[in-house]
């Protein structure tokens, strides 16, 4: 027999299958192999095992062995990936590592075992323990251990008494060992109430309105209106099938939130995979859903490719947020794999969020997507009060701190009752950028194109796209100027801001600087839920689906920074960061009261937002984009050129805009806009970026195969050249 081999090398020129004998290595369809390549060895994928090759069997190399016991991969995820390959015109190998946990491919991780000690059955307690000799005491004391505790660690044993003890009543019999597979257990100290609660009228509406429809659904629920309750009774509803769960959630940081109640309702059979726990536990974790010991995938984009069988449903929880949209190649869309995926397996597909998607919206009220509304909070309260801080007025009025009277009062308000805050801001570091007041010089990273932010706590410039770090400025390096100003506000800042102005007051802040390590937020968002802290300063990582009982205020710093970025979707993204970050306030019995600090209170996009009406909101937003066709009345594509050297990228760009326009010119009428420029961040990582824009209102598909093939094309060592479709971000 013939298997059809990918080898896992992302290259163009390997991008297709290679031949190989399975003679006595058992390889099936799925298998993960080493194979023979060249002078080396390799690993591949078994993507189809043939009685026939297009080469003569003689000068076939036979797999030198299988990797994993069960195939890796299974029928379906095979299927996605070709799906995934065409869709977004990358090589099968990198597509395939879509499905493994990054670790497990050279053999970087494995199952870890240990050595447990427990009594022979052959012998009694009562005749070992004679048998010893008069000041065997410390044996004697690992017989007593090992009766009333059973099968123990032999490392724990050894740290208690002794190893030699030990290694004595092994050698006599009396003691077994035996190497046993131990699990990593991610989140060991969670906790959360299990407790199944009785759905309300419009919980149950839209828990009947998915079972009963053959389209994907979008629940369109306010916040605290009980998504999630909605999303684990969907759950049990397929478990008690038979059949498979996927739920994804946007951030790491609501991983374990969402992760304490699936477990506290379904136990053992629920795993979780994300980017921030270890190479074991993402290991073990991905391994028990391979192998059907656990029946519940729950985790951030990347779960959508977990290796469950029998699928019964998808849920992706705030279906709005960016991060689902991948930024690396394969440059995938979270929905549109979870479509396809729902489609292969006959499974559900259900998309969440208080602030859909101008996209998804506009296909549940068109017909292609089911609508289910939850308009009211399971607990009856009203949503929160927006109060409308001008901070013009607070200007005039000599109040120049980032924070404004009305926010003062209320946050003072809020700790006086023993209540909770959160405080927004959607910009870590204590302040954006450095600038010289003398000749005006900004600090800029040498590696990007970009401010550098000021971090008080290190005092360090830093870099929020590569990370660098630089000496913080004595003097102007232009001028010599000693008069160096720190302009705007950052998280830092207001944590040193609020504490001077509450002493007494426990705040946290939770940023990327303070989540960096291992379950870095899952730790804050404990202590902040155990009311361990007053206040909660953070970026956007805070405004996503938390529930804590005991906020009743949210402070909104800079609420109209995001809209205005160059970018069409500026708009809808404050509405959605508005609105899910009011939410938070006001979750439990008392009232809740959000101050929105802005200077366009009359922007229509916030009036919006203060009046919680998405319904304006979306259809301002589709007259605006419909008129200047931009998405989902058009799609954007955008062709990036990225290089180390800048001639060699403008070189580069060129030959991308020629070939581009011969394109432009078979499908002129279906261009709304087609040109060439540098991008708005001209360099990141020492890479500079240059790109083709353009807009077009129809034939999506043959064009944007056309403008992949030229992009694949122009890829070489020094140059790297993709598509983005619609992006997320046109930085």
């Amino acid at each position: 027999m013939i298997a059809k081999v990918i080898v896992d090398i992302a290259t163009s020129e390997l991008d297709k299958i290679f031949d190989y004998k399975i003679g006595y290595s058992g390889a099936t369809k799925g298998s993960r192999v080493i194979v023979p390549f060249g002078k080396f060895k390799t690993e591949g994928f078994v993507i189809d095992v043939s009685s026939v090759s297009d080469y003569p069997e003689d000068k076939l190399k036979p797999i030198i062995r299988v990797v994993d016991e069960v195939p890796a991969l299974t029928e379906e995820n095979l299927r996605l990936a070709e799906f995934i390959k065409n869709k977004y015109h990358s090589s099968m190998a990198s597509v395939l590592r879509l499905f493994l946990p990054s670790e497990m491919r050279k053999g970087k991780v494995r199952s870890k075992t240990a050595t447990y000690l427990s009594l022979s059955d052959g012998i009694s307690v009562s005749d070992m323990l004679s048998s010893l000799k008069k000041g065997a005491d410390k044996q004697v004391a690992v017989i007593r251990f090992l009766q009333e505790n059973g099968k123990t660690k032999q490392a724990e044993v050894n740290e208690a008494f002794s190893p030699s003890s030990v290694t004595a009543l092994k050698n006599k019999g009396y003691v077994i060992a035996t190497e046993e597979k131990v699990i990593r257990t991610p989140y060991k100290d969670l906790s959360a109430s299990g407790k199944r609660v009785s759905l309300t009228a419009e919980q149950q509406n839209a828990v009947n309105s998915v079972k009963n429809s053959n389209k994907p659904t979008l629940i369109k629920g306010v916040t605290g209106s009980g998504k999630t309750e909605v999303y684990l009774q969907l759950i049990e509803s397929v478990i008690s099938e038979g059949k498979t769960a996927i739920m994804l959630v946007p951030e790491i940081s609501l991983t374990p939130q969402t992760f304490s109640r699936l477990r506290s309702r379904f136990g053992d059979k629920c795993a979780i995979l994300h980017s921030g726990l270890s190479a074991g536990e993402k290991f073990d974790e991905w391994w028990r859903l391979r192998s059907g010991e656990a029946v519940i995938a729950i985790g951030a984009r990347s779960a959508i490719f977990a290796p469950l069988e029998n699928l019964g449903i998808i849920i992706i929880d705030e279906e709005h947020d960016q991060s689902y949209e991948s930024e690396a190649s394969p440059r995938y869309v979270t929905d549109e794999i979870a479509l396809y995926r729902a489609k292969l397996s006959n499974a559900k597909l259900v998309l969440g969020s208080a602030t859909p998607k101008v996209e998804s919206y506009l296909k549940a009220t068109t017909g292609e997507y089911n609508l289910a509304e939850m308009k009211e909070r399971v607990n009856g309260r009203p949503l929160p009060e927006i109060i409308i801080a001008d901070m013009r007025d607070e200007i005039k009025h000599g109040n120049i701190s980032p924070f404004s009277i009305a926010l003062k009062t209320e946050l003072k308000n809020t700790l006086d009752k023993g209540n909770q805050a959160i405080i927004f801001l959607n910009r870590r570091g204590f302040s954006q950028k450095v600038i010289c007041r003398e000749c005006g010089y900004v600090a800029k990273c040498l590696n990007c194109d970009v401010p550098l932010h000021y971090h008080k706590a290190e005092q360090v410039l830093k870099c929020h796209f590569c990370s660098a770090q630089y000496h913080m400025l004595t003097a102007c390096p232009e001028c010599g100027s000693v008069s160096i100003n720190y302009s705007g506000t950052g998280t830092q800042k207001v944590v040193d801001e609020r504490q001077a102005l509450f002493p007494s007051a426990k705040i946290l802040r939770m940023d990327n600087d303070t989540t960096q390590n291992k379950e870095g937020h899952f730790k804050i968002l404990k202590e902040f839920s155990e009311k361990k802290a007053d206040i909660l300063v953070g970026t956007q990582m805070v405004a996503k689906g938390h529930d804590f009982p005991s906020v009743t205020l949210v402070g909104i710093l800079d609420a109209d920074m995001s809209l205005y970025f160059s970018d069409y979707r500026s708009g809808e993204r404050t509405f959605q960061l508005v609105t899910q970050v009011a939410g938070r306030s006001g979750r439990a019995d008392d009232s809740g009261k959000v101050v929105l600090q802005t200077y366009s209170p009359k922007n229509p996009v916030l009036q919006s937002s203060i009046n919680y009406d998405y319904e304006n909101f979306f259809k301002r937003e589709c007259m605006v984009r419909k008129a200047s066709y931009f998405p989902p009345f058009s799609h954007v594509l955008r062709l990036m050129v990225e290089s180390e050297d800048e001639d060699l990228a403008i070189s580069t760009l060129k030959s991308a805009f020629e070939k581009t326009r011969e394109v432009y010119s078979k499908y002129h009428s279906s261009f709304i806009y087609f040109d060439k420029m540098k991008s708005p961040v001209k360099k990141i990582k020492n890479k500079y970026r240059f790109q083709v824009l353009a807009r077009i209102r129809d034939n999506y598909e043959d064009i944007e195969n056309e403008f992949y093939k030229i992009a694949n094309g122009l890829i070489s060592r020094k140059v790297l050249c993709y598509l983005e479709v619609n992006p997320s971000s046109t930085s």
